[in-house]
């Protein structure tokens, strides 16, 4: 069994310290989203699974696969296509002021995605588990499409399908 976990991954970009954006000179770069954070924690537990999205093939997009990949993520399913990742900018909350998060996920390669591009009978076995959080469908409706092009090849395979439904 494995766990194959659908979704953007983006581009962090962090303010050092606890500055406002509009206070910093330069970010702190990293990759992540709920997916792949999931896929990660997973893999470092040493359990079988498997993140699936669409990233750029230019060096922003490798370099983000490069990351869920070194602590031992199966990616062989993503696809590298198209020209830009999703971003989103962090700056974290000090005292009374709350963090604050921007996206800038808009025609994001991932956002693009469509559902024929995703071969689900390949990706998902009999016994594995669809992970994906409430957010991902809400990217597009391209997205949306994919996802329930899964959800479909998950109920008409028996597959256990999990959502995290982000609650802000």
């Amino acid at each position: 069994m494995k766990v194959v976990t659908f979704g953007e991954i983006m581009l962090r970009l962090k303010t050092p310290e606890n500055l406002r954006i509009m206070q910093s000179d330069g970010f702190e770069a990293s990759y992540g989203a709920a997916e792949a954070n999931v896929a990660v924690s997973l893999a470092m537990y040493e359990d079988k699974c498997a993140f699936v999205s669409k990233v750029p093939n230019n060096p922003v997009g490798m370099s983000a696969l490069s990351e869920v990949r070194h602590y031992g993520v199966n990616t062989e399913y993503m696809l590298r296509k198209g020209n830009r990742l999703g971003i989103y900018f962090f700056e974290k909350g000090s005292n009374i002021r709350s963090t604050n998060v921007v996206y800038d996920r808009a025609f994001s390669t991932f956002s693009l995605s469509q559902p024929s591009e995703y071969h689900w009978e390949n990706i998902l076995e009999s016994g594995d588990v669809f992970y994906f959080s409430g957010v991902t469908p809400a990217v597009s409706k391209y997205v949306e499409d994919t996802v329930r092009s899964a959800l479909k090849y998950c109920k008409e395979k028996d597959i256990q399908v999990i959502c995290e439904k982000n609650v802000v």
